[in-house]
């Protein structure tokens, strides 16, 4: 990738990438036939679907087959589900008009590590928190953690009054050092209007490829936020949404020339996506906000605003592979990133004004590949970076770019049962030129019910 001082080189040379992008996406999706055969994944999601034992409520008959998978394909299509996410439970009730289904689920997952030649501070791999210079105390580190185990509880159904609904919760344990119990997710739709705590609308968590690591590239937007959201479908092929999200804003604020202030306004968010097949798309979104601060050497409360765009797309050209990718460019969006949401990167202080605070710019993107060499048995590769790009001098020791890839290997064992090997490369280097890599080997066992 090339990247430039200059707002304006970069500009160009981003329109020019992102339309290359672009350009390959369209190439790819007319090249598909009509009548495609089935993907690998799909069979593995067929081979899930058929695993479900089902409870049927009411008087009558039970409902038809096609009714029933059709219920079932609404829990398999989730435009907000991760690839980490528990699947739709095993143990389903359904009211015999399917009108209704109901499932309470989750997944028992553990996972193990081992860090050489310098370790991470943290469970997950975060190049951001790469040791510069080395730190002779973190050499090696071997560790474990039942992070993401999860149980939630979903609903889903159809109202004479209302239309479609759906009901969803879920929690995690956190399982990184308090073995905490969080919510995850929780949150009701009703035909188009989502409200609730949910994924941001702008993330594409279908876009994230499935990882040991429980973090994710560091360049991936996976924010949460308490949010009003509309998704419409204006046809088969096309979606678009928009919400107002509450803000949370991290604010380098040094309390002597500047102060944080409370967030007073939402967040706007936004998305396109042509979708050509089940779970293949590509999507354009964009984000607004508002970034309050204090000006302590006039005595003013003053507002910046941040903004960023996003490309994202999984698509399967080939029977065996699926391919995902994510770029995002923006100002004021570090704390919705993977990387520099370990630190306050949405305003920073002018060090040539006091007083004065700015949106910094990021640039970030990643591309991964997954291969099926059958429904079961698949591998992995992930290649990202994350760049921030501020506009005045920053200290020797500021975090400049981080690297981040994996290559993994998993195999599903029954439908349910999932294992699975990584290793994770990744680099940080310093506005100064310093610079340091992280390895580690890591392992996953889950099982889902």
């Amino acid at each position: 990738m090339c990247f430039f001082v200059y707002d304006q080189k970069l500009a160009i040379c981003m329109k020019t990438k992102i339309l290359l992008l672009q350009c390959l996406v369209l190439a790819i999706v007319a090249a598909q036939a009509q009548d495609r055969p089935q993907s690998r994944m799909e069979q593995y999601i067929d081979s899930l679907k058929n695993t479900h034992r089902i409870e049927y409520l009411g008087e009558g008959e039970k409902p038809s087959v096609s009714d029933e998978r059709a219920l079932l394909d609404i829990f398999y299509s989730e435009q907000f589900c991760v690839g980490q996410d528990p699947r739709a439970p095993f143990f389903l009730f359904m009211s015999r008009d399917a009108n209704f289904v109901m499932g309470l689920g989750g997944v028992v997952r553990m996972r193990g590590w081992y860090d050489w030649a310098g370790s991470m501070p943290n469970n997950g791999f975060i190049p951001y928190n790469i040791a510069i210079p080395k730190n002779p105390a973190r050499s090696r580190w071997l560790g474990s953690t039942p992070a993401g185990t999860a149980l939630y509880f979903r609903v889903l159904g159809h109202n004479a009054t209302v239309g479609d609904y759906q009901l969803y919760i879920e929690a995690n344990f956190d399982g990184y050092n308090q073995r905490g119990f969080l919510l995850k997710k929780s949150y009701a739709t009703i035909n188009d209007w989502t409200i609730g705590y949910a994924h941001s609308t702008f993330s594409d968590p279908l876009a994230e490829p499935l990882l040991v690591d429980g973090q994710g590239p560091n360049a991936y937007v996976s924010t949460t936020a308490v949010l009003v959201r509309w998704m419409h479908s204006l046809r088969k092929d096309w979606i678009v949404a928009a919400s107002v999200e509450m803000p949370q804003s991290f604010v380098d604020a040094n309390g002597t020339t500047t102060q944080r202030l409370n967030d007073w306004m939402p967040n706007f968010a936004a998305f396109s996506q042509y979708e050509w097949a089940p779970n293949q798309h590509v999507r354009l979104a964009g984000i607004l906000r508002t970034l309050p601060y204090r000006d302590l050497v006039a005595g003013e409360n003053r507002n910046r605003m941040g903004w960023g765009v996003q490309l994202s797309s999984v698509m399967r050209p080939w029977k065996p592979l699926t391919l995902y990718f994510m770029g995002n460019y923006g100002r004021g969006i570090g704390s919705l990133t993977g990387d520099l949401i370990m630190g306050n990167y949405d305003l920073v202080n002018n060090p040539e004004t006091p007083g004065e605070m700015y949106a910094p710019r990021l640039f970030g993107w990643y591309g991964a590949a997954q291969y099926h060499f059958m429904p079961n048995l698949f591998t992995g590769l992930t290649f990202g970076q994350l760049r921030y790009l501020p506009e005045y001098g920053e200290s020797s020791s500021e975090y400049k770019y981080g690297l981040y890839s994996a290559l993994n290997l998993f195999w599903n064992i029954t439908p349910r049962i999932q294992v699975g090997g990584e290793l994770n490369l990744g680099k940080r280097e310093n506005a100064d030129g310093q610079s340091r890599w992280a390895r580690r080997v890591s392992v996953m066992t889950q099982f889902s019910f």
